[in-house]
């Protein structure tokens, strides 16, 4: 039967004369405006929402809109939403850091006061429900041709072996003909490392102690006094600390190579802090020993935290001096080393080997640290994996561990050509890690070339993937407004309703315990197709409620009243009047994402036995599977109808 108008929506559509005339004339203003009315008609039906899910936005009171650059859902249901100075310099001069607690159940917002930058920070689900929040920016990049003052990185010698020297910032170092820089940030040079020597003669009798003095090194970021090509230099040089007296001044001084005027990048911080979801506060840990922007953190089996790459704090990719974060000391100590271009995208795997997909996030060069592969911590040995198909296009992209998390199935999705490349690719692919030769093998494509992918593990095994654009940045009007699954057992996708919110770099979602997709973000350099107007950040939040759910209708099964922890045999058992329904359980783990980077999401299969007002789930006792945390519970039924979900604590 063809489609008939109702009257109602006939006197909405037609109810202006202006209109049908414009129609008549063929006027394109009146074709777009007739079209966007049939489509908000179309996807406000009952059938169109049960088949492909329904998408409204979030009331946020203006006090509490933020540029969210990273999303974290914590246990007590609420989202933290970090955005530090936000990608805004003029935030980061006057020292103005955000971050907005939001409570999606109740539709209320709170101001969390920042300590510290944040902006491009790293962070990671904690066993006992805090989030471990890591560097961050200490300075903003200058580009080419805006640079005044010649700039570079100083390392700052001390050779005393009695005392570590503090430089506060503003040290001055003066070079041998007599320019000077000056110090950005505080730098603290521990004390030199005294050795000492025993030798013997030939005839048994010892000689005299012999000490041996290597000399402690920091580095810190340093600018020329004044502009002009006399502080240009590509000579390594060592220079003065201008200030210093006595013994202190003949040990302690700095050695440059290059203070030029090129593109000075973004530099990290060290400060870590836990955020305390009970207090709703921050709270300082140990500082890391390097500066990290554009970090991953990833949490390890044993509850502790590997921190990997990012910029450090003259602007240079970590090396590969990696970090381990111990929650018990609250300290941190060296991980095993291994270069990573920033936000590499590490997923813990079972037998407790990290999975690098090659997934990453702008910084690095793009012939080193590229490659996937196998890395076990252990023996710091990495295997390379093949099969992935272009292999130029990994920045941008999206990497997850396809449900249930036993199947050790990981699916890349999407990416771009290194930095500011015009390149996308719509290739998704495949490794089974369970198989004896591991291997990426394509899987199918997306709609179209897709950076900045948000795709987020759903209840019912699937996967939804929303947004992303074709270009960088979301330039030239290339965001994508288009959502689908992926069903990981069909290998294939469908489409869901689209989103009415373009989502690029700097978006994020995730999932939310009421089955709901919360989407947050968005940071794109243009405004229009053609590039003539600066973007401005997307402040919007908008929810996507699954197919599922509307089908349910309300009648969706009901979880009842279950103790949060597990027993010695991880298992745990709720009430319920729904028992005959359910057909599965998944423990899901919150999610912690930015940059399109999320590398804690996972989703747990449990075995399910049902007495007729109970359900008892097993949960694996191996915890390079079920990491130490709190996890969503969720329960589904045949239909695919998932319940809200309980938090369970596994220890």
């Amino acid at each position: 039967m063809a489609y008939q108008p109702s009257k109602k929506f006939k006197k909405t559509l037609f109810g202006s004369g202006a209109v049908v005339v414009l129609a008549a004339l063929n006027a394109p203003a009146a074709v777009t405006f007739v079209g966007e009315k049939y489509h908000a008609y179309k996807i406000a039906q009952p059938g169109y929402m049960k088949r492909f899910g329904s998408w409204s936005g979030v009331d946020v009171p203006s006090a509490y809109r933020v540029n969210a650059i990273h999303a974290a859902l914590l246990h007590t249901g609420k989202v933290l939403l970090i955005a530090g100075s936000g990608n805004d310099q003029k935030k980061f001069d006057a020292g103005t850091f955000d971050t907005i607690l939001w409570d999606p159940k109740k539709n209320t917002f709170k101001k969390i006061p920042t300590p510290e930058d944040f902006f491009c920070s790293g962070h990671t689900q904690l066993a006992d429900g805090r989030l471990l929040v890591a560097g961050g920016t200490a300075r903003y990049e200058i580009l080419d041709g805006e640079v005044k003052r010649a700039g570079g990185g100083m390392r700052v010698k001390n050779e005393s072996p009695d005392r570590a020297i503090t430089l506060k910032k503003g040290t001055v170092f003066r070079s041998p003909s007599g320019v000077e820089y000056v110090s950005k940030v505080d730098v603290t040079v521990p004390k030199a490392k005294r050795e000492f020597e025993v030798s013997y003669f030939n005839s048994g009798q010892m000689k005299p102690w012999k000490t041996k003095v290597t000399a402690a090194e920091a580095r810190v970021f340093v600018e020329a006094r004044k502009e002009g090509a006399q502080a240009l230099t590509t000579q390594a040089a060592q220079y003065e600390v201008v200030g210093l007296k006595g013994d202190d001044a003949a040990n302690v001084y700095g050695l440059a190579q290059r203070l030029t005027t090129e593109k000075q990048d973004f530099q990290g911080i060290k400060g870590a802090y836990e955020f305390d979801p009970r207090a709703e506060k921050y709270i300082p840990v140990a500082p890391m020993k390097d500066a990290r922007w554009y970090p991953t953190l990833v949490s390890l089996q044993d509850g502790k935290v590997l921190a990997v790459s990012g910029l450090n704090d003259v602007g240079d990719v970590v090396p590969g001096d990696n970090e381990i974060y111990d929650p018990k000391t609250k300290k941190w100590s060296k991980g095993p080393f291994r270069y990573f271009p920033t936000y590499p995208a590490l997923f813990l795997t079972k037998g407790g080997k990290l999975l690098y997909t090659g997934s990453n996030a702008g910084y690095g060069p793009a012939d080193k640290g590229r490659e996937p592969g196998l890395w076990d911590l252990k023996k710091n040995a990495f295997t390379k994996l093949g099969g992935l198909t272009d292999t130029d296009q990994m920045e941008t992209s999206s990497s997850l561990m396809l449900p249930p998390v036993q199947d050790q199935k990981v699916m890349v999705l999407g990416g771009g050509g290194v930095g500011e490349s015009p390149k996308s690719t719509a290739r998704t692919s495949i490794i089974d890690l369970s198989k004896e030769t591991p291997a990426f093998q394509d899987g199918p494509a997306l709609p179209q070339g897709t950076r900045y992918l948000n795709s987020v593990l759903m209840p019912d095994d699937t996967v939804f993937t929303t947004g992303g654009s074709e270009q960088y940045r979301g330039s030239s009007g290339s965001d994508i407004l288009k959502a689908q699954f992926y069903d990981p057992r069909a290998n294939a996708f469908s489409a869901a309703a689209d989103p009415t919110v373009g989502r690029n770099y700097h978006s994020e979602a995730l999932l939310l315990p009421d089955g709901r997709v919360a989407t947050f973000g968005s940071d794109p350099l243009y405004g229009n197709k053609g590039n003539t107007k600066l973007g401005s950040f997307e402040q919007r939040i908008e929810v996507f409620t699954p197919p599922s759910l509307h089908r349910a209708g309300g009648n969706r099964p009901v979880v009842g009243e279950g103790p949060q922890e597990l027993d010695q045999n991880g298992r745990v058992t709720f009430r319920t009047k729904d028992a005959a329904r359910i057909t599965k359980a998944r423990l899901m783990r919150p999610s912690a994402v930015t940059h399109s980077t999320d590398v804690e999401q996972r989703s747990v299969e449990l075995g399910l036995t049902k007495t007729k007002d109970s359900v008892t789930v097993d949960v694996p006792l191996d915890r390079t599977l079920v990491p130490p945390g709190w996890y969503m519970l969720f329960v589904t039924d045949q239909d695919g109808i998932s319940s809200e979900a309980k938090w369970v604590q596994v220890g």
